[in-house]
């Protein structure tokens, strides 16, 4: 996968790309990612990539010339490339659309700023647009670090085993079951014994047990949504 970033702040990304799993998987070229400066397509001795809102109100606007040729110049032929504007107006993302998006071989993602994008980027240039939650951030520097993360470690051979993704919270529609490890016994609280039994059908049983109570508990709408059997249905109602 190829991920291009536009932004008017290159040094947001600097940290992210440099450690953890993203730089393994940009070591193991499993992904690669390429971070432009807006300001690198403006035409005149200010690199102005901002102006005043037409019919009047606070904050700046970033204009559409910039955004426009630094896409066109990024895409070059290539006719299916997502182009995604970063904005609170978007999208909830959600693990569904981070599997939706590490299906794609090429990503363009756009940092909104100041008070958002001339409208015509969002018209006539990008194809998507996603949000990353329900308030507003300084910028889309953020968000587009929190996309690309959820999606890359999503791409076959990144995490350790392939099986790590399977059951992280939401991939099944529920949270995730609680996590253990040693010690067993630590200041007088324990592992649960049947993760020590080495029965893995009942380990299984479980997890998945848990993982309904704990959604049912903390994230109840996502239940809505969830493929449940009879038996877990029945679990959830005795638990509400």
């Amino acid at each position: 996968m190829h991920i291009d970033i536009l932004t008017l702040f290159r040094q947001m990304f600097q940290g992210m790309f440099d450690s953890g799993i993203i730089k393994r998987a940009s070591e193991q070229k499993l992904v690669s990612l390429n971070v432009h400066n807006i300001r690198d397509h403006t035409h005149d001795k200010h690199h102005t990539v901002d102006d005043y809102p037409y019919g009047g109100g606070a904050g700046m606007v970033l204009k559409p010339e910039p955004i426009f040729e630094a896409v066109e110049s990024i895409k070059g032929e290539s006719a299916t490339v997502p182009i995604i504007l970063l904005t609170p107006q978007g999208r909830l993302f959600s693990q569904q659309i981070a599997q939706e998006l590490s299906g794609y071989s090429r990503l363009i993602l756009i940092c909104g700023h100041y008070e958002g994008v001339d409208e015509r980027v969002r018209e006539h240039l990008a194809t998507d647009e996603i949000s990353i939650g329900d308030y507003v951030l300084s910028g889309g520097e953020l968000a587009a670090l929190v996309v690309i993360d959820a999606a890359v470690r999503l791409l076959p051979g990144v995490l350790g085993s392939a099986a790590s993704p399977l059951d992280d919270s939401h991939v099944a529609g529920l949270l995730e079951y609680p996590q253990y490890t040693r010690p067993a016994s630590y200041r007088g609280w324990s592992v649960p014994e049947v993760l020590l039994s080495g029965n893995h059908a009942q380990i299984a049983n479980w997890r998945r047990e848990q993982a309904v109570q704990r959604t049912c508990k903390r994230r109840p709408e996502l239940l809505d949504k969830a493929e449940l059997s009879s038996e877990e249905k029945r679990l959830v109602q005795k638990s509400r």
